[in-house]
């Protein structure tokens, strides 16, 4: 007979960052040994990421090879490996709730940073990295981006970059765009159209950027705005908008991203209200309007009405499809497309919707991957986690370039660009937005 819970569906439980018994740290590495102790037995995860080869060699090395031999300073070695991709949690562990055992092991992991968080000054590394939209205002201007692009590009600056900042120097870092996202929507005059709703859509769609978007890759956004408007929906842009506070999360530092949705929800919420869908295109920032704002402040009602109306760019394609919505006029086909679904679109569990949508245009086809890239928010950036990152990428590397495909793709452009280094090829990534735009046979918005 199965245990109660292990065939049901994962329930996330909000973190109790407002209780003491949170920041308790005794609590917390009774906790660590419990729930170690049952990946232990289990070893299921074993290859997701560099977490649990970590905690499994530290078991197997130690005097008693049982969890009761670790010290807090291996749990801690733990941590600081878990990049928070969630994987383990939604796809991978038999034991989350409400299985008995309520086995959360990133919500744990989140536990141990905050109380790390709070215990000491965050690193001017951590600062600087997380700072999007400070670095991003200062670097992407018309003449100031093309001097950082340079610069990073410059092997005896990236040493000094390396030895001040503890950025490695063979990361290949993302470019600065001239004119941003904001520039070019400041401008932006879109058809007048009526919107169409459906049983699921409201047919009319609010953009919400991401600092990714607007300051690295506004082309997506713009290409996100011709795939609507061809369509026939309706384009308004989130305004004032700030980062979501997904950086700072990682850290662990929920004071920030308490700001960050302060910041973000009134507009969000305002938008709802007035019957727009908000449509995000970076997935990391998709799964804190629709996930983790709820688990940070599960009290805050907006978040639950805001999270109701986001949605990934190709999952909202698909809904205006299935509702006999979409333009499926595509001009011409892709060819071969290797396919990258990134770990924070999959745990929004909204199932294979790009690839779905890719698969819809002729003359194509599409060799989807689900491994991880490795690259993980800022954590593949540092020194101590560089060579780690493109180890754990590798499997991905090998499958995209066995592919031979002519296009390789990824929802997350950080992803993207990880790969690319992994092939070590000067062909950049095809976002999956610009894939569709192609498909149209649209030309890039200037």
């Amino acid at each position: 007979m199965a245990e109660e819970g292990a065939s049901k569906a994962p329930q996330r439980h909000p973190l109790k960052w407002g209780e003491d018994s949170f920041w308790d740290k005794d609590a917390l590495h009774q906790e660590m040994d419990r729930v170690f102790d049952i990946c232990h037995t289990c070893r299921r995860c074993l290859s997701l990421c560099n977490a649990f080869p970590t905690l499994f060699d530290l078991i197997d090395e130690s005097e008693t090879m049982e969890v009761d031999s670790l010290t807090r300073e291996d749990h801690f070695q733990v941590v600081d490996r878990c990049y928070l991709c969630d994987m383990c949690f939604m796809a991978k562990c038999p034991y989350v709730p409400p299985h008995e055992w309520e086995v959360d092991f990133p919500h744990l992991m989140l536990r141990a940073k905050a109380i790390q968080y709070k215990d000491g000054e965050p690193s001017f590394r951590d600062k600087i990295l997380t700072q999007t939209d400070t670095l991003g205002r200062v670097a992407a201007r018309p003449v100031v981006a093309p001097l950082v692009n340079w610069a990073n590009r410059q092997r005896p600056l990236r040493a000094a970059m390396e030895k001040s900042l503890g950025v490695h120097r063979e990361r290949e870092l993302p470019r600065y765009a001239s004119r941003t996202f904001t520039s070019w929507k400041k401008g932006y005059q879109g058809p007048e159209v009526e919107p169409t709703a459906g049983e699921e859509t409201t047919g009319k769609v609010a953009v919400f950027g991401t600092c990714y978007v607007n300051y690295q890759t506004p082309e997506i956004g713009r290409d996100l705005v011709a795939v609507l408007e061809n369509n026939g929906i309706p384009v308004r842009f989130v305004e004032g908008e700030q980062c979501c506070g997904m950086p700072r999360l990682e850290l662990g530092d929920f004071d920030s991203v308490m700001a960050a949705k302060e910041a973000n929800l009134p507009r969000l919420e305002a938008l709802v209200d007035d019957g727009w869908d908000i449509l995000v295109p970076v997935p990391s920032c998709a799964l804190m309007f629709r996930q983790e704002y709820g688990n940070v402040d599960p009290d805050d009602e907006r978040a639950r009405k805001v999270a109701e109306r986001v949605f990934d760019p190709f999952e909202y394609l698909l809904k205006r499809h299935r509702e006999g919505l979409l333009n499926t006029d595509f001009r011409q086909g892709l060819g071969k497309v290797a396919y990258h679904r990134p770990c924070h679109q999959h745990v929004q569990n909204i199932g294979q919707q790009t690839q779905r949508m890719l698969e819809l245009i002729p003359d194509t086809e599409v060799a989807a991957f689900e491994r991880c890239s490795g690259h993980d928010g800022t954590w593949g950036v540092k020194v101590e986690w560089f060579e780690k990152s493109m180890e754990i990428g590798k499997p991905l590397f090998r499958r995209v370039r066995e592919a031979e495909a002519d296009h390789y793709a990824s929802d997350c452009p950080i992803a993207g660009t990880q790969i690319k280094q992994g092939l070590e090829t000067e062909q950049p990534p095809t976002h999956p937005l610009t894939l569709v735009r192609m498909a149209y046979g649209l030309e890039e918005k200037a």
